[in-house]
């Protein structure tokens, strides 16, 4: 069972993600995706794990989200945007290289049995448009992620001004 939480930057999607997470499991699973960039991103990261109580478990993958086990599991993936980032940098600004790694992925936890990921991303193609050019391929790549997840998702929530609304299962 997949889950896609969609929505504009701070507009209630890990909120809405991991409140849906604790209803389903006791201990759910928290996937950061977080590539540490520098101090402050670190202290960043350092914030959001302490928010979450000790029945999170907490896993850092910055890529390969295939090698974790999601089988029998409630798992949050926050998020697909700076999953995507790592992808981008990595292979150089390549959006069809990119695009064809971060499918493969999805593909293969797609295909674990038993389990229900809830993945977060961002719609920042509602945005303003991309002032650079580098921006504008990312803005792309994210748009062309977004909706094959979406494809492959049982159920898809928008996030609105913090009201989820259902737009798809």
């Amino acid at each position: 069972m997949i889950y896609l939480i969609t929505g504009g930057e701070r507009s209630g999607k890990s909120g809405y993600a991991e409140n849906l997470a604790k209803e389903l499991a006791e201990n759910p699973m928290y996937v950061a995706t977080a590539r540490k960039w520098d101090d402050d991103f670190q202290k960043r990261v350092d914030k959001h794990q302490k928010d979450r109580d000790d029945r999170w478990v907490n896993i850092e993958k910055e890529k390969h989200l295939s090698e974790i086990d999601f089988s029998g599991k409630v798992a949050v993936v926050d998020c697909v945007t700076l999953w995507l980032t790592n992808f981008f940098v990595d292979t150089k600004n390549d959006v069809a290289l990119s695009l064809e790694q971060a499918k493969t992925e999805i593909d293969a936890i797609v295909q674990q049995k038993d389990t229900k990921i809830i993945i977060v991303t961002n719609e920042i193609g509602m945005g303003v448009h991309a002032e650079t050019h580098i921006g504008r391929k990312f803005v792309e790549l994210q748009g062309w992620m977004n909706q094959y997840i979406a494809k492959n998702a049982n159920t898809v929530v928008l996030m609105v001004s913090g009201i989820p609304v259902k737009i798809k299962g």
